[in-house]
């Protein structure tokens, strides 16, 4: 697909809005309305008629996250830690998954405590251990609600796996005996299941390569084999009792997952931002709605310029892939002796000699809401003017990981 990099007179009229001396410190993380909605509008229309549930992890900026919840398409929250999930409810959030397995003591106690909270969060298992734990740390706990992970790595065959090691929950037969034992155990109450199958959601197809005809290849064997290993998991677990959700997928999948007759959500998040990662890919191409800027501070030698930091690296498998695009001045890139850098960030390339002390390199994240544990507030710029200025966790004093 066409790729969507702003033009150069974005990003003159991103520093214009920021003229104020309130706004012009850096590091700044600014936002495109108009960007975020085009992928708003994209993401759903992906999705077909599928509600979205938001994954927050993607975005870590709790008024924006109610922002998008109020677009059509999107229905509920995809949390990434029990404290979050806590801390949206007691905003006013309801319907909150956890995708992943607690441990917090301190957490599940609280949740025992507050009705409220019980009604609207899901915790999710997938080992009777945790059901086990938390009977240890929150002893005779009012009913939880559960929802169960299911595996979907793709394993053409018992040595290869491709995929998240997540849930050892891979089979129908897993999930049943799982949920037979949830069904029977007091203080829990099955009420949903989920499957992310980060192979095809997670993994950019672009290209014309051996490589990405491999992957297109390996996508589609994975998303037939799931669908019909999802829907007979879905079909068994269902006659324990009636499910209110089946979550799947991610953005990179929309397509696939939510053409499953089993599913009856799926979950985005990246695509709101349209970061560095997802740059990769075949099928969709979301605009680059976030942008953080950086100072350039030094100019050691001709052909290279230095920005203050920048060496913030995306989690995963480490790679090139994880560093953080330069989005503009164009031609400028990392020196390959120094990388990114925690304190500085050479650039070198045909655009250094351009720039002077003082100036402004653009930048994106690798990944969608890692850079909000950077900030504490993201600017919302529309149509060249300051929106509005919107805290992060981080700028409200919360951290979740």
């Amino acid at each position: 697909m066409t790729r969507t990099t702003p033009p150069p007179e974005h990003f003159a009229r991103m520093e214009a809005a920021l003229a104020d001396a309130v706004l012009n410190q850096r590091p700044v993380a600014v936002l495109d309305a108009s960007a975020l909605r085009a992928n708003l509008k994209d993401l759903t229309r992906r999705a077909a008629s599928t509600p979205i549930r938001l994954a927050s992890k993607s975005i870590r900026v709790r008024e924006l996250q109610r922002r998008i919840l109020d677009h059509d398409g999107f229905q509920g929250t995809l949390c990434f830690t029990l404290p979050e999930a806590l801390f949206l409810s007691s905003h006013g959030f309801t319907d909150l998954v956890i995708a992943y397995p607690t441990a917090d003591g301190p957490a599940l106690r609280q949740l025992a405590g507050d009705a409220e909270a019980r009604a609207a969060i899901t915790l999710m298992v997938d080992d009777e251990a945790h059901l086990d734990l938390m009977d240890a740390l929150a002893p005779n706990h009012p009913a939880f609600r559960i929802a169960l992970d299911l595996d979907t790595a793709y394993r053409p065959v018992k040595q290869v796996w491709i995929g998240s090691a997540r849930s050892p929950i891979r089979t129908p037969q897993d999930l049943t005996r799982l949920a037979s034992t949830v069904v029977r155990r007091r203080g829990y109450r099955l009420v949903g299941m989920m499957a992310y199958e980060g192979q095809i959601a997670g993994v950019g197809n672009a290209g014309r390569g051996p490589r990405a005809t491999m992957v297109r290849a390996m996508q589609a064997r994975s998303a037939q084999e799931l669908r019909a290993r999802r829907a007979e998991a879905v079909a068994a677990v269902s006659r324990l009792g009636a499910l209110e959700f089946v979550n799947g997928g991610g953005t990179g999948s929309l397509e696939s997952t939510s053409a499953e007759e089993a599913v009856t959500e799926v979950a985005a998040g990246s695509g709101v931002f349209g970061p560095g990662l997802f740059d990769h890919y075949r099928h969709f191409s979301p605009q680059h709605a976030l942008h953080f800027g950086l100072d350039v501070v030094r100019r050691p030698a001709p052909g290279i310029a230095t920005v203050l930091g920048g060496g913030w690296v995306a989690s995963g498998a480490p790679g090139q892939d994880r560093l953080p695009t330069v989005a503009w001045p164009h031609g400028l890139s990392y020196r390959g002796t120094e990388g990114a850098g925690e304190v500085q960030t050479p650039l070198v390339g045909e655009s250094a000699d351009t720039l002077k002390v003082g100036d402004v390199v653009w930048m994106r994240h690798a990944k969608a809401g890692e850079l909000c544990e950077r900030v504490n507030e993201i600017v919302v710029v529309e149509d060249g003017t300051v929106s509005d200025v919107l805290p992060t966790y981080r700028g409200e004093g919360k951290a979740f990981l």
